[in-house]
């Protein structure tokens, strides 16, 4: 099968278009046909070589974690999905990703694709969507009424957290670029902040939750719009123990957990017309295509989702 490979750490040169053997399963597994998939910044951190204490893979690593695609084998004891199905996932995060011609999952992490969506749309859902579930859901226990702000609003995490949360009843603000105002009023936003012209932390008091997706500064100011007992999440780097103690703030940094049965529950909210992905730019499956989506991706300027179409 072909696969885009990395055989050393670097910048973007590093990806090579390779023939390499079609994965093998095991009992609990399958093996999907990709039709699509997604990039996400863990792609590039990690062909970077900045992940490497956390994820020592060895080479050559197929970088890549979202599927879309249809299963053509099945391991001896799946029992809920059989070959032809059409599914997404995020696989779990090894060596042996999903930019290639068939890529391996276990089947608890295995969904059935929503219907309303083409692979490639499918594709773009299951990493950010769930990063973004486990942030509300998971961690900061939304509730109806909850005033929660959303950094990022515009991209891949950010997308689907507002949805997230409007589907739960919270009053949502959000930060982007005067740009993507359309955007964040058409998913559902309550109080739009453009970056480029106001300061989130003279504006929004008294919140209960917020989702930070950038780090540093940004997640330090993040601590001022907090009420006393609020939560902050951060898939960007750990919040100060000391601010959040003081004031009896629940803070963390999440890292995802791939998860079927999540993933699923994120599928019907798909089919019921309650959220939907973003797809803001597509690029095709070749060394080049690959090259030029981590080339966007590392902007921190993508809208919405970027996938790569294999099929």
């Amino acid at each position: 099968m072909k696969a885009v490979v990395i055989e050393e750490y670097g910048g973007r040169n590093q990806l090579k278009m390779k023939e390499i053997p079609k994965p093998e399963i095991g009992e609990h597994q399958v093996l999907v046909e990709m039709y699509a998939t997604s990039i996400n910044p863990i792609d590039w951190k990690v062909r970077e070589g900045y992940l490497k204490e956390g994820l020592p893979f060895e080479f050559p690593v197929i970088l890549g974690w979202d599927a879309a695609g249809v299963i053509t084998e099945t391991g001896s004891k799946v029992t809920k999905f059989q070959i032809g199905d059409e599914v997404f996932a995020r696989p779990d995060t090894t060596s042996t990703g999903t930019y290639a011609e068939y890529t391996v999952v276990d089947e608890h992490l295995l969904a059935p694709k929503p219907k309303k969506l083409d692979f490639k749309e499918a594709a773009s859902v299951p990493l950010t969507g769930l990063t973004a579930w486990q942030c509300l859901v998971d961690f900061s226990n939304i509730n109806k009424g909850n005033k929660v702000l959303i950094h990022a609003g515009a991209g891949g995490v950010g997308s689907f957290a507002i949805q997230i949360a409007k589907h739960f009843g919270a009053y949502v603000a959000s930060t982007a670029s005067g740009k993507n105002e359309g955007l964040l009023t058409e998913l559902g936003v309550d109080e739009f902040i453009n970056y480029k012209e106001q300061r989130f932390e003279d504006i929004l008091h008294d919140y209960d939750i917020v989702v930070d997706t950038l780090g540093g500064e940004i997640m330090d100011k993040s601590f001022q719009v907090l009420k006393d007992g609020g939560k902050l999440v951060s898939i960007a780097g750990n919040p100060d123990e000391e601010k959040a103690k003081a004031r009896n703030i629940k803070a963390g940094f999440l890292w995802l957990e791939p998860d079927g049965e999540q993933l699923d529950q994120l599928g019907i909210l798909i089919e019921s017309g309650k959220v939907k992905p973003v797809v803001g730019h597509e690029f095709p499956f070749t060394e080049e295509g690959i090259k030029e989506a981590h080339k966007l991706s590392e902007t921190h300027h993508a809208k919405g989702k970027i996938v790569i179409r294999m099929k």
